[in-house]
């Protein structure tokens, strides 16, 4: 069954979680690092619960596939609700683009101003970075500020590769 946490517990919870990190680092990359790493940790296990539940015996083998799977229900059930937008770059056929603008692990946090390039996303962009791995599509994935919060997925050269041969057959 599907179990939901409600918004203040969750809220609760990220913002003890930015805290401790805060107290154990010496700068805002630093802490960024740390958050990702710990949303690596959610990533490789929400992938099986979420797989599990909403595609039982199929296996996503496109790129396309994995972003739209990403975007709706993965971000549905980690979020509440689906991303905001997808893209992909103009100049780069590796690079896509998963927009919020406001995402929900930066609505709780208030950030000091001497760490005001803090981006809590970093912690989904762990998450979602482990989600492909896991999913056998080896990507990088960094949070950065611009219409919002917006994760860059890069994917890895072979990725790109076999989707193209899948296109072809």
């Amino acid at each position: 069954p599907r179990s939901e946490l409600s918004l203040a517990a969750f809220a609760l919870l990220f913002s003890e979680l930015v805290q401790y990190c805060q107290r154990r680092v010496a700068s805002v990359a630093e802490l960024q690092a740390r958050l990702a790493q710990l949303g690596h940790h959610v990533g490789l296990r929400a992938l099986d619960a979420l797989v599990a539940r909403e595609r039982p015996g199929r296996r996503e083998t496109k790129v396309l596939g994995v972003l739209l799977f990403v975007k709706g229900p993965l971000w549905r059930a980690l979020f509440g609700r689906e991303a905001d937008k997808l893209e992909q770059a103009n100049d780069d056929e590796r690079t896509f683009y998963v927009i919020e603008r406001e995402p929900l692990v930066n609505t709780f946090v208030s950030v000091p101003r001497e760490n005001s390039s803090l981006n809590c996303a970093a912690f989904a962009a762990g998450l979602l970075e482990a989600v492909l791995g896991a999913a056998g599509f080896p990507a990088r994935v960094s949070a950065h500020w611009h219409k919002g919060t917006t994760l860059m997925i890069k994917f890895d050269e072979a990725v790109i590769a076999r989707d193209k041969s899948l296109e072809g057959r």
